[in-house]
């Protein structure tokens, strides 16, 4: 399928000229083409393409390039090139790009760029990674305050091609402070000698530059914004953060959340393009912890070689258990991570989660009690299916409970609560087990 949908482009390719494969490109969409480009990034197919775009388009289609192949695309381009280039971009994705630079290429490049890109690359570098001021725009419609609509509609028709979005609109007063948005809509339906002043939407939201880009990006979504102002410490108007960025930030820390849950420190890049040594430094860090963590359990079953060697039976159940145990664990781990990472729980709520817990683990032990119960009466006597049985119960509220309250504790000690990630949850509750079932079996049992 993708063959077919990209062979106007291999045939302009395979032709040879400058035209016609730009008469090609003009038929797909930027991302298309990006996707072209990062399929045949090895064959020279997709730096021939790239090369051959029109400056404006080829600033667009790098920005929805991964990093590896934005720096695979232009690691031979000359300077001054790569200034005209780095020009064309939007603000905020020529922050992306110079930041993947070495330093020393960073340094060349930023001499080459005209006085009024250089002072907006430097503010933006400014920024700390990771905030609304980092991550922000500088490329919005603004308009001062007391001009009528249709001097705003003649300033969006001079100005709009080099903005993220004329949808919304921002009208400040002389010293910058913001003072209200306005739509496209309200702009177009107004006669042209109102004021913008009365067209301002009522309850405007706004962010700061050092507020945390996860917080920015849910605040987008709950309020359903095309974009979000950013205002400095003196609440002038400083860049606008656009839901599309939003998105990125979503996918970005939701990819980061699932790495953490399991186990896997942050990559760079994308796991296909990761070489093995980082996937390997990705990984070794937590299997190496949970190894040791696992030798606690090895310490609990030699702890209890009487009545394991009194009842090999025992032994029959003991994968059983203690997978319930850490399966019960990741479950609620999974929900409450999730709920904290959407704003649904806070601190304050362990108290419910808890008591909530323990009426929905207390049940799922039982019913699970119940099968296990008729599968030892089986396997073995009634007093080992007892034990067992009472031993799920047991396990699988004791695997519950720590996997809703190990997160918000880390939450409350303000660590990011992803890190209890599964098979931590998992490791802590087969440990909890194994002392919870052979504790049981002495008691029931005897030596």
């Amino acid at each position: 399928m993708e063959s077919v949908l990209f062979q106007p482009l291999v045939d302009a390719l395979a032709s040879g000229r400058s035209q016609v494969i730009v008469d090609a490109a003009t038929l797909f969409n930027a991302a298309d083409l990006a996707e072209f480009i990062e399929q045949n990034i090895d064959n020279e197919t997709g730096r021939s393409l790239f090369q051959n775009l029109p400056m404006s388009l080829r600033a667009k289609v790098l920005g929805f390039t991964t990093p590896g192949t934005q720096l695979e695309l232009t690691e031979e381009t000359p300077l001054g090139e790569l200034a005209l280039l780095t020009a064309e971009m939007p603000s905020d994705d020529r922050v992306d790009f110079f930041n993947l630079l070495e330093e020393p290429r960073q340094k060349q490049l930023i001499r080459k760029l005209n006085e009024e890109d250089r002072k907006d690359l430097t503010a933006l570098l400014a920024y700390p990674e990771g905030t609304a001021g980092a991550l922000m725009s500088t490329d919005y419609a603004v308009f001062e305050s007391g001009i009528t609509a249709g001097e705003a509609i003649d300033i969006l028709r001079k100005t709009a091609e080099d903005k993220e979005t004329i949808y919304q609109s921002y009208v400040v007063d002389k010293e910058g402070t913001l003072i209200g948005v306005v739509s496209l809509r309200r702009l177009i339906i107004a006669k042209p000698d109102t004021v913008v002043d009365s067209l301002l939407a009522t309850g405007l939201v706004s962010t700061h530059t050092d507020t945390a880009q996860d917080d920015v990006a849910r605040l987008i979504t709950k309020y359903d914004l095309l974009a979000l102002p950013v205002l400095d410490d003196n609440n002038h108007l400083t860049g606008i953060i656009t839901y599309d960025d939003a998105m990125d930030v979503i996918e970005e820390e939701a990819t980061e959340d699932i790495h953490k849950g399991g186990s896997v420190s942050k990559l760079d890049t994308g796991i296909a393009t990761a070489p093995p040594f980082s996937l390997y430094r990705s990984r070794i860090q937590w299997l190496v912890i949970l190894v040791f963590a696992n030798i606690f359990t090895g310490a609990g079953i030699a702890h209890f070689e009487d009545i394991i060697g009194a009842h090999l039976a025992l032994l029959f159940f003991m994968p059983l258990l203690v997978a319930s145990a850490g399966n019960a664990g990741a479950q609620s781990a999974t929900l409450v991570i999730r709920g904290i990472a959407t704003g649904e729980v806070v601190n304050r709520d362990w108290f419910r989660l808890f008591n909530k817990e323990l009426l929905v683990a207390s049940a799922l032990g039982l019913t699970m009690a119940i099968t296990v119960w008729a599968v030892g009466i089986f396997r073995a006597e009634i007093a080992i299916a007892t034990t067992v049985a009472i031993t799920m119960i047991a396990v699988v509220l004791a695997g519950g409970l720590i996997g809703i309250l190990l997160p918000l504790l880390l939450n409350r000690l303000g660590v990011d609560p992803a890190s209890a990630s599964i098979p931590l949850i998992t490791t802590i509750a087969d440990v909890s087990g194994v002392l919870i079932y052979f504790s049981i079996a002495t008691v029931i049992l005897g030596t």
